[in-house]
């Protein structure tokens, strides 16, 4: 990671989270009309449960392509957030949203067990992200209730 060169306020790295999750909204198109890569470091890191640990943009990229593959559309609720501030350069967000999946719909609370909460722990300096880790479950349209007994008793 780079070297911090540029001081920022928690609103401002709040800025840099929410523009990343509203181009993830636009088919990873920034409010610019730039790549959402642009707003991240050069060595940036980015985890996705099921995919793993994606390192520098080409893989940041890889891991966009792949999951975004699998999305018709998303949409995140931006009035429904929390924001935890470390005092560092730690910004946590925490959501809800809904969508099409390849595999189906889904949308946070319906049903109250399935997709559309998360939390995303991102590591911003210099206006850009160093690190984002994303905490969700990454089955969408709630089809994998076998493996789990309390879900599968309907």
């Amino acid at each position: 990671m780079a070297v911090a060169t540029q001081t920022m306020t928690d609103e401002q790295r709040k800025s840099v989270a929410l523009e990343y999750l509203k181009a993830f909204d636009n088919a990873g198109t920034t409010s610019t009309g730039g790549s959402i890569l642009d707003l991240f470091a050069e060595d940036a890191q980015v985890m996705f449960p099921k995919w793993g640990l994606a390192t520098g943009k080409k893989e940041i990229g890889q891991l966009f392509t792949d999951i975004g593959g699998t999305l018709t559309s998303i949409q995140h609720h931006y009035s429904e957030f929390t924001w935890i501030f470390s005092g560092s350069d730690l910004v946590v967000a925490e959501g809800t949203s809904h969508g099409e999946h390849r595999d189906g719909p889904w949308r946070a609370g319906v049903p109250e067990w399935g997709a559309g909460r998360w939390c995303d722990v991102f590591e911003i300096r210099d206006f850009l992200i160093q690190r984002c880790f994303i905490y969700l479950d990454p089955d969408y349209a709630g089809r994998d209730t076998a493996r789990y007994p309390w879900l599968s008793q309907d």
